[in-house]
């Protein structure tokens, strides 16, 4: 290989010989011996390039290799990661200087380089040297035997293949004519048995390259890096050799269910240092600091009574969390769902994804908290039960619950009327409500009082079963003659019963007025009781020549009927 080499490499001083030659006095002996020169200056060079610190000028840079002038018409390769930082930035340009040893040459004839210096023993006593002080050496791997491979230090050493640092059969098989780095792990001059060990070296280095990486990292810088691993709590990034953990919290301002919703292996990922601890060696990353935090902004772009629209992105015992934009939630609690005083469940009203509308009611940004009323945004009930329960309304509604005082019904929209229990029948006193009422069932009833201040109506049943008032009213007309007992006297009125609870008041003629009498006499009460008797039944006699006073029977006729206020007007007819 030498020789085919200088036949090709040196041809300026080839050329340079020849002519040499040509010249008189110079003979074909003399041409020869230059040219063995040449030659063996050639091959030293080489040698020297093995193992001496060279200085070289980078000629390019590709994504995966640095190209590097070593002079001599040599052109050698370091692999391109060795000269990024942490944040993955390349640290080197084109025409900048650096110091390499040739390590052997690649598929396509280049050198190999690298920037570590290892020196090849000489000889035994080297070797021995190397061993004792435990230094990485330099070594040519020649052949692939039995049970690993055997490297050139000087001397034939065996390499276990378990101490290769090859992960398969394939990459060891690969290694068959590198130059390698290698720890002596065994020395037994006496039988020349030589044992190295690759992995070592190459954990060393790797460590060596994590110092590095982590000592370059620092709080605040924004980095590149790749997800390695992704857990429930979040992911560790590859920061360059080194990892750090970008916990699931600080992965978006929003709320993130799990981490492999956002992040897979694999994925490029741009992160901000939060914290270095040079103790324990730990780095913690961020991806959601890179934007503007959302709650800073907030009070620029709601304000409190502000109706807004949101997803549901969680339900508790007491609320739902409202998503109105990415890392900011607004809770809507349990009270502020629906009008109704009657204890609900927020997942009986609201689920999770579901789209919804609110009004703002407190705000704090600096706790980062807001406040949701869903009940606000569906409109206060009340302001139209107003307009549509007035006093004397009728209205048909299910019986929701049975208390000791009365019972509760289900007027519509989240608003509940009361019947007490004084108000249920008049056919008998009830103990409970229960001994006439149930739950769900469907009962018609009077508005009796609505107060809206205090979100309260009262309804009545018993106001609507017929009265003894409401069947003489149905059973008479105006104009018509019918008897009464005149009860009591006030004034220029006159109390008039006309039936069995039925009363209504008679103005009395101003020249009568003179002739009342508060008292009946020593009528006998059997012939008074007959004699009202045969009034009710014949009609009126010639009682109006006789002086009002109370406990007549007397004639009355009928002026006006109001069957809904249940009134009657009447006059005297005799």
């Amino acid at each position: 290989e030498a020789a085919s080499a200088a036949a090709t490499a040196p041809a300026e001083p080839a050329a340079e010989t020849v002519a040499a030659a040509e010249e008189p006095g110079e003979s074909a002996e003399a041409a020869d011996a230059s040219f063995g020169d040449v030659l063996r200056e050639f091959e030293a060079e080489h040698a020297a390039g093995a193992d001496a610190i060279l200085e070289g000028t980078i000629l390019s840079v590709t994504p995966e290799a640095v190209v590097i002038d070593i002079g001599r018409k040599m052109e050698g390769v370091l692999p391109v990661a060795g000269f990024r930082d942490s944040s993955g930035a390349l640290k080197i340009q084109k025409g900048d200087q650096a110091l390499v040893m040739i390590t052997g040459t690649n598929e396509e004839g280049l050198y190999t380089l690298s920037t570590i210096r290892v020196e090849r023993p000489r000889d035994w006593s080297g070797l021995e040297k190397a061993f004792q002080e435990k230094r990485t050496i330099g070594g040519r791997v020649v052949e692939l035997v039995k049970g690993g491979l055997k490297v050139d230090v000087g001397v034939e050493a065996f390499m276990p293949a378990s101490r290769s640092g090859a992960k398969d059969q394939a990459a060891l098989e690969q290694m068959v004519g590198q130059e390698i780095h290698c720890r002596i792990i065994k020395l037994d001059t006496a039988e020349e048995d030589v044992v190295v060990d690759r992995r070592v070296v190459l954990e060393e280095e790797e460590e060596a390259a994590r110092q590095r990486a982590f000592d370059a990292i620092q709080e605040g810088a924004v980095v590149k890096g790749v997800v390695r691993n992704v857990t429930e709590f979040g992911a560790f990034v590859d920061l360059g050799g080194v990892d750090g953990l970008l916990h699931v919290a600080d992965m978006s301002w929003q709320r993130v269910g799990k981490p492999s919703d956002v992040l897979k292996t694999g994925d490029e990922v741009e992160v901000k240092v939060l914290r270095v601890n040079r103790d324990t060696r730990k780095i913690s990353v961020g991806m959601k600091q890179l934007t503007p935090e959302p709650w800073t902004l907030v009070a620029e772009k709601y304000k409190v009574g502000d109706r807004v629209r949101g997803k549901v992105v969680r339900v508790a015992d007491f609320g739902a969390f409202v998503e109105l934009e990415p890392g900011v939630e607004g809770l809507i609690h349990v009270s502020e769902m629906s009008w109704s005083k009657k204890q609900v469940k927020a997942s009986d009203i609201v689920k999770a994804g579901e789209m919804v509308e609110a009004v703002i009611l407190k705000m704090d940004p600096a706790e980062k908290r807001m406040a949701l009323g869903l009940k606000q945004a569906l409109g206060d009930p009340w302001e139209e039960a107003v307009k549509k329960y007035p006093a004397g309304a009728v209205v048909e509604a299910p019986v929701t619950s049975l208390q000791k005082f009365g019972a509760f019904v289900d007027l519509g929209n989240g608003i509940d009327g009361m019947i007490h229990i004084g108000d249920i029948t008049r056919e008998k006193r009830l103990n409970h409500p229960n001994e006439v009422l149930s739950a769900g069932q469907v009962v018609k009833a009077q508005v009796l009082e609505i107060d809206s201040a205090r979100r309260r109506i009262r309804l009545g049943m018993k106001q609507l079963e017929p009265t003894t008032v409401d069947e003489y009213i149905a059973e008479h007309k105006p104009g018509e003659v019918v008897s009464g007992r005149t009860v009591e006297v006030s004034g220029n009125r006159l109390k008039v019963e006309l039936g069995e609870g039925v009363y209504s008041w008679c103005p009395l003629p101003a020249e009568g007025s003179r002739e009342v009498s508060q008292t009946a006499g020593a009528a006998d009460l059997s012939a008074l009781t007959a004699k009202l008797t045969a009034r009710w039944k014949g009609g009126a006699s010639d009682a109006a020549k006789e002086s009002v006073r109370a406990g007549q029977i007397r004639s009355f006729r009928i002026v006006a009927l109001d069957p809904a206020e249940k009134k009657i007007q009447i006059e005297l007819a005799d």
